[in-house]
């Protein structure tokens, strides 16, 4: 399979990878062949990639970090849960102190998908189209900074409460007016200002919890906070915030950046990664980037390459520890389609570099 940008695909062409909606359903089926109009609607829902089918790659997988049951009733969760917080009676406190149990369970689940995958994997070989973005992201973060955590080496029960931190840190964006929340253009300053109480919204739900700990209230209250103390709501610095503060600081803006969202196209991994390490200990801490880099697919399966030897190629597969050096699928050299594609392991072959992965007009090459 090969992973395209939804304006290159052309009518005919077969879906991969089936494409969900927030609650787990499908909404096209993998094998489907793809009409124009399915195109001019996966443009109008914001999907910026999509998986096709290819002969020359058909025997590649697309590892998902977490099982499908795991995040069907994850998203179940989450989505009813924070539907309910949009006022802040009793009632719906005591709703979320009863749902903060069922998390705990979801994140106990969610670790031990994680552990049990051997693979390097990524969130973009999942396709989900969202009424609220605020649902999948709350999910995406945490898995990424449970990945995180696991290679830090956390305890159980840190990685608990970071797990909890990591699905709460945005509850407080319910109580922020939709009118905001969804605005598809830029936001006034005053709007901004109601978006950034976000933070203090969740904290405030939070720390009143009984069930929950305080850290995952801070968790809420820290997610925006930076190293150079240019963050909010408190401008922290360095040592004055939390390590869950900076890990979920790394996966939230990671998920931001290649999520699909009104605004503007999903950015590929490796370009939330070099957002990252523009910021690398100014704004994000560079311990807990390394960690990120590490754990997950910089360049996911079936992703196209350009090689500095004038070949180009598939992911196919991915490198532990080194996920900057994939396995590649060479398809053509010197701009002829080879009659017989071969793989190369670029962890192997330092000489060669990845100087490209445009994905623009690549639909040609598919058969």
């Amino acid at each position: 399979m090969r992973l395209l940008p939804t304006k290159s695909i052309k009518p005919g062409m077969k879906l991969a990878k089936s494409i969900y909606n927030d609650k787990g359903r499908i909404l096209l089926s993998s094998g489907i062949s793809i009409t124009k109009r399915m195109i001019s609607t996966l443009e109008n829902l914001h999907v910026t990639y999509v998986y096709i089918e290819d002969s020359r790659t058909s025997d590649i997988h697309t590892p998902s970090m977490i099982s499908e049951p795991v995040r069907k009733e994850a998203m179940e969760t989450i989505v009813s849960t924070f539907n309910e917080m949009k006022d802040l009676t009793l009632s719906k406190k005591f709703m979320l102190d009863q749902s903060s149990k069922k998390f705990r369970e979801l994140i106990q689940n969610i670790i031990t998908d994680m552990k049990n995958n051997e693979e390097v994997a990524s969130l973009l070989t999942d396709i989900y189209i969202h009424d609220n973005y605020v649902f999948t992201h709350s999910l995406n973060v945490t898995v990424y900074a449970l990945s995180i955590g696991l290679k830090l080496g956390l305890t159980s029960k840190e990685l608990e409460t970071l797990g909890l931190g990591g699905i709460m840190h945005d509850i407080g964006k319910m109580l922020i007016p939709k009118e905001i929340l969804h605005k598809p253009g830029k936001l006034t300053s005053e709007e901004f200002k109601m978006m950034k109480s976000h933070t203090t919204k969740g904290y405030d739900l939070l720390r009143n919890m009984h069930t929950i700990p305080m850290l995952v209230a801070h968790c809420a209250f820290q997610h925006h906070e930076r190293l150079n103390g240019s963050g909010y709501p408190r401008g922290l610095k360095k040592d004055d915030i939390h390590l869950f503060g900076k890990i979920l600081a790394v996966a939230d803006v990671f998920d931001a950046c290649t999520s699909h969202r009104v605004y503007r196209n999903a950015m590929l991994p490796h370009e939330g990664l070099e957002i990252l390490y523009s910021g690398s200990d100014s704004l994000f801490d560079k311990e807990i980037i390394e960690a990120f880099r590490k754990s997950v697919a910089i360049y996911p399966n079936g992703l196209t390459l350009e090689l500095s030897d004038g070949s180009k190629g598939i992911v196919v597969g991915q490198n532990k520890d080194m996920t900057e050096r994939p396995i590649v699928r060479i398809i053509e050299k010197d701009g002829v389609l080879l009659d017989t594609p071969f793989d190369v392991n670029l962890k192997n072959i330092l000489s060669i570099t990845i100087i490209n992965c445009d994905l623009e007009d690549q639909q040609e090459a598919v058969s």
